[in-house]
C-alpha cells in the first residue's frame, strides 16, 4: 500500500471545509436556511501567514505551572529569537513578576482567557477577555492584541467580540502535542518536519519535555534559514484577508 502524505495546510483546509459542509448539510436537513447562511459566513481565525519573510512564530500557552518559563525564554534568546506567551487570568494572578519579566525581556504576551473554560458555555464572554487585558495592561503597560481560545474552540461570537476590541483570534498550523507527555525528540520532530515560513507553532510552557525539545527545534529553525519572531512581527495588522483555510493574506 502506498502511504498518502497530506501537507498540514491542506489538512487545515480539509478540516475547515468539512466543518462548513457538515454545518450546511445539517441546516438543509433541518430545513433551516438561516443555519445555511451562518455556516457559509463562518468567521475563521488566523492559523498561519502567507509571507515571503523567512519567519515562524513559536507560541506557548500558559495556564498551569510556571517553573520552566524562564528556561524557555533562555533557550529562545540564545538564538536571538523571540516568542509569544498566551496567558490565562489565574496564571497572571499567581505570576505577576514573571509576566513583567516576559514583557521586559522582549517577548510578546497574548490573552488566553480569564478561566480557561469552554467559551461557548460562559455567561459573560467579554469578561473572559477584558479582565485579562486589564491585568496585562496594568503590569506591562500594553494591552494584548492577540487572543487564543482555550481548547482552540471558537465561533463567530468570539471572533466578532475580539474584532470589536481591535484583537485577532489566533490558532496554530503546527501542534507540538507537547501536553501529551511525549518525548523531547517526538516534540521536535512534530514541530520541524513540515515547518515553513508563516507557520504558527503551538506549545505549552509547562509541558514535561518542552525545555529539552527547544534546542532541537531552534537549531532546526536556524538550519532551515528561518527565524522565530513574535506574532506581532509576523502577522499583518491591517489590509489583510483571512481565507477559508485560516491563512492570513496581505491584500494587494
Amino acid at each position: 500500500m502506498i502511504p498518502i502524505v497530506v501537507k498540514k495546510r491542506t489538512l487545515i483546509a480539509i478540516i475547515l471545509i468539512v466543518a462548513v459542509v457538515v454545518a450546511v448539510i445539517a441546516g438543509v436537513c433541518a430545513g433551516n436556511k438561516t443555519e445555511d447562511v451562518a455556516a457559509i459566513n463562518r468567521k475563521v481565525p488566523v492559523y498561519a501567514v502567507d509571507t515571503s519573510e523567512k519567519q515562524v512564530a513559536l507560541t506557548f500557552d500558559a495556564a498551569w505551572g510556571a517553573d520552566q518559563t524562564r528556561k524557555i525564554m533562555d533557550e529562545v534568546e540564545k538564538y536571538g529569537f523571540k516568542c509569544t506567551f498566551f496567558l490565562t487570568g489565574f496564571w497572571i494572578d499567581e505570576n505577576k513578576e514573571l509576566v513583567k519579566e516576559i514583557s521586559d525581556r522582549g517577548h510578546l504576551i497574548g490573552n488566553h482567557s480569564e478561566n480557561h473554560k469552554h467559551l461557548n458555555e460562559v455567561a459573560d464572554l467579554n469578561a473572559e477577555i477584558d479582565s485579562v487585558n486589564a491585568d496585562i495592561s496594568a503590569i506591562t503597560g500594553s494591552s494584548p492584541v492577540y487572543f487564543r481560545a482555550p481548547f482552540g474552540e471558537y465561533d463567530n461570537d468570539l471572533i466578532s467580540a475580539l474584532e470589536s476590541k481591535g484583537m485577532q483570534c489566533v490558532q496554530w498550523s503546527i501542534d507540538s502535542l507537547d501536553w501529551k507527555g511525549i518525548s523531547s525528540s517526538q516534540i521536535a520532530e512534530r514541530v520541524v518536519n513540515d515547518l515553513e515560513a508563516g507557520d504558527i507553532v503551538l506549545m505549552h510552557n509547562a509541558s514535561d519535555h518542552i525545555v529539552e525539545a527547544l534546542p532541537l527545534i531552534l537549531l532546526s529553525i536556524r538550519n532551515k534559514g528561518l527565524s522565530a519572531v513574535r506574532l506581532d512581527e509576523m502577522l499583518y495588522k491591517d489590509n489583510y484577508t483571512v481565507n477559508s483555510q485560516g491563512i492570513q493574506i496581505k491584500n494587494q
